[in-house]
């Protein structure tokens, strides 16, 4: 199937969702159901790469490509994801072109990067069996920086201009703590900021170089919403989310029906035959 990348400079607006739970029975029904990526957070979520691998392993049989989130920018935390083989790696707390830059450092091998190799052995490589893995792993791996602070805002059109960043991901809620709204991630002052940094990303040149632009659905800012204002990568739930409102929902109609009147019986057939038609 079609690369992340290859799909994007095609000009698609792909649809994903992220997996905190790191449940590999959840992911793989994520899968299923035809989410374009899946995101597995070891930033916020419990698990590290160990579980990233199970993970990894639940969405594979549907071929639907997995970006892994690290849960900080470093050398070592990109070596051991990308590993694994994910079709994108994400890196959090991007402030700066120089972070970028050490970003994209960390994902390619010597002599244009630091990461290091076993790539006869890996995951990523089919454990060696891919003998073109080194000639395809830069073309193949979606490698984004995430925006989130004030600072990285202000530097925005330059950190999407590095050479090797492919998607800038905006970070709400980090913006939003960033600014002094944490709990109002809603805020005039929050949604300028983030308009000015979608600007930004959206007037570089892809064709030559420029990033793509990312970004998580908010409640006051549906995943529509995005669409519309010409986001490339959607993130419209998270896994934990979803579970969450469907058991909330369960218990409240649940309880509202035991003070409600009801003309249910045992005997009543229509709803037998209705139960059984579904």
């Amino acid at each position: 199937p079609p690369s992340l990348k290859s799909r994007l400079r095609n000009g698609e607006t792909l649809y994903g969702i992220f997996l905190l739970s790191f449940s590999p029975t959840l992911a793989e029904i994520v899968a299923f159901s035809g989410y374009d990526f899946v995101v597995i957070d070891m930033e916020h979520g419990p698990g590290g790469i160990h579980e990233s691998l199970q993970m990894l392993r639940a969405v594979a049989t549907t071929n639907t490509p997995a970006i892994i989130r690290l849960p900080e920018s470093s050398a070592v935390s990109a070596k051991k994801a990308l590993d694994l083989g994910p079709q994108g790696i994400m890196f959090p707390m991007i402030d700066s072109p120089k972070d970028a830059r050490k970003a994209v450092s960390y994902c390619r091998f010597p002599p244009n990067g630091i990461r290091g190799s076993a790539h006869t052995v890996v995951r990523a490589s089919n454990y060696g069996i891919n003998e073109g893995y080194l000639s395809n792993y830069k073309e193949d791996l979606l490698i984004m920086c995430q925006v989130e602070t004030v600072d990285g805002v202000k530097k925005v059109e330059e950190i999407a201009a590095v050479e090797g960043v492919d998607c800038i991901q905006m970070g709400p809620l980090d913006l939003s703590a960033s600014l002094g709204y944490l709990w109002d991630p809603g805020h005039k002052k929050v949604r300028e900021m983030l308009r000015t940094a979608e600007r930004e990303v959206l007037k570089s040149d892809r064709k030559g170089g420029g990033a793509f632009l990312a970004g998580f659905a908010m409640p006051h800012d549906p995943p529509e919403a995005l669409g519309k204002r010409g986001y490339h990568m959607v993130s419209g739930a998270v896994d934990v989310g979803l579970f969450r409102n469907a058991a909330v929902e369960d218990v409240r109609k649940f309880k509202i029906s035991l003070n409600a009147d009801s003309d249910y019986s045992d005997d009543d057939k229509d709803s037998d035959e209705k139960y059984w038609s579904e």
